[in-house]
């Protein structure tokens, strides 16, 4: 698909996930490429935010730290919970990542049980081992794996009556407990900037990549009463939005 693109002669081609990124730098090196990554450095697309200095710029999510902070606000909504469900996708996963999350479980004095998923097929007999497994919560790490297939997420986290702490807003009002992280819509703006850099001549190898700077909390309270779990008040004070 990224050739078929390049051979169309974009000005600008638009990457959603890593895989996507390094598809498109793999047939070009000269088209603009604006990509949303987890971890555009560390993944080795861009040699910094500041000096991308190749052929990709975009934004960087910060992935690594929002999903071991939403670890540590499900041990706070679920302050009994001893043990923790993690969905991982292995297809944008890295090791880092899944580290940060095992020094955020012993800080807390937790342990996890991490299952990588690698399509909604899977995901039914995922919760059914989870819960199977004493799982109390699950943390839904990042990926548009997960996100894509939201409506499918909520029922089944109330089927097994597991609360779970989820990236997008989108995602809790789709039946999770809770979201913790950047907004789709700044997200959408930002790129947007970006694209209209490159569309007026800009240089991606000069072009500053961008990191999220909002981040909010969003409580579901119907799904914590379907649960029968009461949310800490000083959580409910941190939120941005309670949808009800």
């Amino acid at each position: 698909m990224a050739a078929a693109l390049v051979r169309d002669k974009p000005s600008v081609i638009v990457a959603q996930g890593e895989a996507a990124a390094r598809a498109a730098q793999a047939a070009t090196r000269t088209i603009p490429i604006v990509a949303t990554t987890n971890d555009l450095v560390g993944s080795g697309l861009i040699a910094s935010l500041a000096k991308p200095g190749g052929n990709i710029t975009g934004i960087s999510l910060l992935v690594t730290e929002l999903d071991a902070k939403r670890l540590e606000v499900l041990t706070e909504l679920v302050p009994s919970g001893r043990r923790f469900g993690v969905l991982n996708d292995p297809a944008i996963g890295q090791p880092s990542g899944l580290q940060g999350l095992a020094a955020t479980a012993r800080a807390r004095g937790v342990e996890l049980l991490t299952v990588d998923v690698h399509g909604p097929q899977e995901l039914a007999p995922t919760f059914a081992s989870l819960r199977a497994g004493g799982a109390e919560g699950v943390n839904i790490l990042s990926s548009p794996l997960f996100n894509s297939h939201r409506d499918q997420l909520g029922p089944l986290l109330l089927q097994h009556k597991l609360p779970a702490m989820c990236e997008w807003r989108e995602m809790a009002a789709s039946g999770c407990l809770a979201s913790y992280g950047t907004t789709l819509r700044e997200g959408a703006a930002v790129q947007a900037a970006l694209i209209d850099k490159m569309l007026k001549g800009a240089r991606p190898a000069d072009t500053p990549a961008q990191q999220p700077t909002r981040f909010e909390l969003v409580l579901n309270l119907k799904t914590a009463q379907q649960l029968g779990l009461t949310i800490p008040p000083s959580i409910l004070a941190r939120a941005e939005e309670v949808i009800e």
